[in-house]
Order: structure tokens, then C-alpha cells, then sequence
């Protein structure tokens, strides 16, 4: 059984698409890998900024929550 031929979207060249290939299904294996870059860049946030971050998130489920169960007049 052959697998499907693919070409990639990044580099444009040919590729096997197999069932266990790491990464994107549009990407060969060489430009699938350093899409992990992404993690070590993200920061810690400290507890103001966790506090005000929760508070935002209550309030924007509050609003949904008003938007999605109140009653029409």
C-alpha cells in the first residue's frame, strides 16, 4: 500500500503523507518541527496579574451569561 503523495506547503516540495508523521498533514517533516519554539517564549504571570486576569474572565462569563439567559421584554 503506498501512502498519498503531498506537497508542502512551506517548502513546496513532495513528500509521503504516513499515519504516524509528526506535525501538520500540509507540512513535510523538516518544516513541521520548529513550530515548538512557541512555548519557551511564553512568560510567567504573577499574582496581580493572575487576580486581574481572573476577575476579566468572571466578568466575561458573567456577560455571556447574561446575553445567553436573559429574558426578552
Amino acid at each position: 500500500m503506498s501512502f498519498p503523495i503531498k506537497i508542502c506547503v512551506v517548502c513546496s516540495e513532495e513528500f509521503e503523507l504516513k499515519p504516524d508523521k509528526p506535525g501538520f498533514a500540509n507540512r513535510c517533516p523538516q518544516c513541521s518541527t520548529p513550530e515548538s519554539t512557541e512555548h519557551a517564549t511564553a512568560r510567567r504571570l504573577d499574582s496581580d496579574e493572575r487576580k486581574a486576569q481572573s476577575e476579566v474572565n468572571e466578568a466575561r462569563r458573567g456577560a455571556i451569561r447574561d446575553l445567553l439567559y436573559r429574558k426578552d421584554r
